[in-house]
């Protein structure tokens, strides 16, 4: 029965190999029919494997995510300090996103294109990195950093601040101005002034001539 069992999981990554492969050469969404046709196996076969189109999608949408997955938790568990965590948080993720896109770009858009067409598929990944980042920030604040924000308000301005760093599509416009150097440089400004504090950038109600 194990090897039965091995046997079928085999397969189905086997077949998760051919989807990801027709997403990258031909950027359709995928599904069970698409499929079959394009590894050249017989319908009925893909659908013992995958029960629909939607749970043959969220099996490539989790390849596609698996690695960041780990990475998030890599770096929560390691012992380092907050400001460190969160360059790793972020770069970690940079780094493997850029190796992909690098190695195959045209295969790169296309898996961005999808996502994009299929968000709410995808959103729970975003809402994982978002708790993690809470997470990373509550240890941040509990040292002192970010004072007077609230975490939902926190997790915003972060976000915004490194939005070239973790939106996937960005990277197909702007690799070449993307560094790892540079985004220490924000990490470093967040922990050195992310406050609730108002030092007079806002707040005014018109201009007046210098």
């Amino acid at each position: 029965m194990s090897g039965t069992a091995d046997q079928f999981d085999s397969e189905k990554a086997r077949m998760l190999r051919f989807a990801e492969r027709m997403i990258e050469e031909r950027g359709d969404a995928v599904s069970r029919s698409a499929l079959a046709g394009y590894a050249g196996v017989p319908r009925p076969r893909i659908e013992a494997m995958f029960a629909d189109d939607d749970e043959l999608f969220d099996a490539v949408v989790a390849g596609w995510f698996g690695d960041h997955v780990t990475i998030m938790e890599e770096v929560l568990a390691s012992d380092l300090p907050p400001n460190r965590k969160m360059f790793e948080f972020f770069a970690r993720r940079f780094r493997l996103q850029r190796e992909r896109f690098r190695a195959n770009p045209a295969a790169f858009k296309a898996y961005c294109e999808l996502g994009a067409a299929h968000f709410e598929r995808v959103r729970s990944y975003v809402d994982l990195a978002d708790h993690y980042l809470c997470e990373l920030i509550a240890q941040a604040q509990a040292e002192g950093a970010f004072e007077g924000l609230a975490i939902d308000r926190a997790l915003s301005l972060i976000n915004q601040m490194v939005l070239p760093y973790t939106m996937a599509d960005v990277l197909t416009y702007m690799d070449e101005r993307l560094s790892e150097e540079k985004l220490g440089q924000i990490v470093d400004t967040l922990f050195a002034g992310l406050s609730a504090a108002d030092r007079g950038a806002r707040g005014l109600s018109g201009l007046r001539a210098a």
